[in-house]
């Protein structure tokens, strides 16, 4: 390790390997794994104990395909039921390639987009076998009654994403995520009654326990009765999603965080490729700066919808009043071969661009115009109202505007973070016995996710990835019985407790929420869709001096041992003032643009992403060395077999 500060922030490390990802030809890597991996014997099952912490798409999956299989699982959720993870959000689709429609898709076809889409910088193992598993994901869902939805003939359908020109995205009108979670939480139910599954709901966990180096267990807090609760395994899985609330207003739900994963972290656990984040171009717009949180509109939407600003600067007509001539398709004029159907991170700075011109609608500004007017004509209303009419309806009851006759507004917000901890192919964290599953892990996106690609990761690492590896790791056991009067777990539950106290006898003068939105100005005017040099080291210094003002100056209400939301929200937003560090960090060291991070001063002429594959083509795993030193990065060197790196076009 050098002993000098790169950029004065942190050090640079050792690199770190992925041992457990085979080689070979890559269509043949995903099933020489499964052949090499150990197994257990139905019989041991029933000696090992799983904790899953989260339960939405690929936690609810594999805690009941492992409870299935006879492990003994405990599952927890800080929401009253498993079926209200925020999963369920999840509206547009869940990408398969199964080529139903006829038009040139494959397993390849979707591992290439899937790798193009993340801007190369996702590693071809594990996308490869995503595309792979794809299918075997759609006929488990249908298998379960999820009700997908059917052509005439009693097929299922297909709709068109962005960053593609095929039709493999599934979906059950505009609540896909919630009927696949409904699916995932059934087959969970039913190893719960089965007694496999010990379900707590309403917990949180709050530490990881690590014994001679081993993920054993985690420190949770019961959130009704503030009960500190220890529970011990032979390992321990984390599915708690992306951080993306890091930036308060986000299209996640306002209780999704970061804790599990950063507690993780701070235990060793190596945190990949944080600054990639995902601004998601069909948002709702912000209505006012009193608001908490914002609603996404499908990506779906663009399927048949057109997106435009008028061609004028300041023209504050209304849109229906606008003539063909006098309107700016911007998307289609500038990437014709995808047109509305470009990537999410293209899509989103296209908007942002447009507005910045002083071409954006709306009051504020800040919107461009997604518009069913040529598809209402074209299909006819029934068939928009068949195909997205529960979007329709949310966004009238939320803008009081009626989609179908004036068309909606939307602009870019935060959505999804490609970035979590650090796995290998096994789905193995560098920490052994710590496996993490889903949005918390980092493995399959690279710098920008494709549209309707979440669902597939979440289900196919729950349901089949895990169930898969994580026997490697568990054939070996039962571990070493420890109880909770180990030291290590004394140690985990004296921190939570010490930490609890330290926010409750602050008695300052503000609101952990007012801390929280300040948090989130800063990321999204610093660290959001453009990021400079300038911009990311004044960032860092205000998130420096915003968390020793929040450590002086919180005040947080109520007790310990009681229902108490304030105090749940001061050890979130703790721990994303330090996870917001970090992003700026990652974000200041990777000084070129690719896929969702754009940096300024790396662009083309035309204004895209640039990327450095010279200097940059890896992962960029960060390591915690403590709260008084700066953090170690360690590379991970990212090899394409497969697919040339090329600079995106999707003109």
């Amino acid at each position: 390790m050098t002993e000098t500060l790169v950029d004065g922030l942190y050090r640079e490390g050792a690199p770190i390997l992925d041992t457990t990802a085979p080689t070979g030809p890559i269509e043949q890597r995903w099933s020489e794994r499964t052949f090499s991996a150990r197994l257990v014997n139905p019989a041991n099952r029933r000696k090992l104990k799983v904790i899953i912490i989260g339960t939405g798409l690929a936690g609810a999956s594999a805690g009941a395909t492992l409870g299935e299989a006879g492990y003994q699982v405990t599952s927890f959720c800080y929401q009253d039921s498993p079926r209200r993870a925020h999963s369920i959000a999840a509206q547009g689709g869940i990408n398969a390639s199964k080529n139903y429609r006829n038009d040139g898709d494959s397993t390849y076809r979707l591992f290439y987009d899937t790798i193009k889409g993340g801007d190369f910088r996702s590693r071809e193992s594990n996308v490869y076998r995503l595309a792979e598993l794809s299918g075997n994901i759609i006929d488990q869902c249908v298998a379960q009654g999820v009700p997908f939805a059917r052509e005439y003939g009693g097929l299922l359908d297909n709709r068109s994403f962005g960053g593609v020109q095929v039709s493999r995205t599934f979906y059950a009108r505009g609540q896909t995520g919630q009927q696949l979670l409904l699916g995932a939480y059934q087959a969970l139910e039913r190893q719960i009654s089965a007694g496999t599954v010990a379900m707590y709901t309403r917990h949180e966990m709050l530490e990881l326990v690590v014994i001679d180096g081993r993920a054993r267990g985690v420190i949770v807090r019961d959130m009704v009765t503030g009960q500190i609760e220890t529970h011990l395994a032979d390992a321990v899985v984390l599915a708690t999603g992306g951080y993306s609330n890091v930036f308060f207003l986000s299209t996640n739900a306002m209780g999704c965080n970061a804790t599990a994963i950063w507690r993780a972290h701070r235990q060793g656990a190596l945190f990949a490729n944080p600054c990639y984040t995902q601004i998601h171009p069909t948002c709702i717009p912000v209505s006012g700066e009193y608001q908490s949180k914002l609603t996404l509109m499908s990506e779906s939407l663009r399927n048949d919808g057109r997106i435009w600003v008028p061609a004028a600067k300041a023209d504050a007509r209304d849109p229906r009043e606008i003539p063909e001539d006098q309107r700016d398709y911007y998307l289609e004029r500038t990437y014709p071969a995808f047109g509305n159907l470009v990537p999410r991170d293209i899509a989103s700075r296209a908007a942002k661009k447009v507005c910045d011109e002083g071409r954006g609608v709306g009051p504020t500004g800040l919107g461009v115009y997604l518009d069913f007017a040529d598809s209402i004509q074209r299909l006819g209303k029934e068939t928009v109202i068949a195909r997205y009419g529960n979007l329709f309806d949310m966004y009238q009851r939320i803008t009081g505007e009626d989609p179908y006759e004036v068309p909606m507004r939307i602009y870019p917000a935060v959505h999804y973070t490609m970035g979590g901890l650090w796995v290998d192919y096994d789905l193995q964290s560098n920490l052994p016995g710590l496996f993490v599953v889903g949005e918390a892990n980092f493995s399959d996106h690279g710098a920008n996710r494709l549209g309707a690609s979440a669902l597939m990761q979440g289900l196919a690492d729950g349901y089949f990835v895990l169930p898969n590896t994580i026997n490697d790791y568990l054939a070996a056991g039962p571990y070493k019985a420890v109880d909770d009067d180990d030291p290590a777990v004394a140690q985990a539950v004296g921190t939570v407790r010490s930490r609890i106290a330290t926010f409750l006898v602050a008695q300052g003068t503000r609101s952990v929420d007012s801390f929280h939105k300040e948090l989130g100005q800063i990321m999204w005017e610093y660290c959001g869709m453009e990021r400079t040099e300038e911009g990311l080291r004044h960032a860092i210094g205000r998130i420096r001096a915003l968390r020793a003002s929040f450590r002086a100056d919180v005040r947080v209400l109520g007790e310990a041992e009681e229902l108490n939301q304030s105090l749940e929200k001061a050890g979130r937003v703790a721990d994303f003032m330090e996870l917001a560090e970090l992003m700026c960090i990652d974000a200041l060291h990777r000084r070129e643009s690719c896929g969702g991070h754009f940096r300024a001063e790396s662009q083309t002429s035309a204004g895209e992403a640039l990327r450095d594959d010279e200097r940059f083509a890896y992962v960029a795993a960060w390591q915690w060395t403590g709260d008084a030193n700066p953090p170690t990065l360690r590379k991970e060197d990212l090899h394409y077999d497969y697919v040339e790196l090329k600079q995106r076009s999707y003109t």
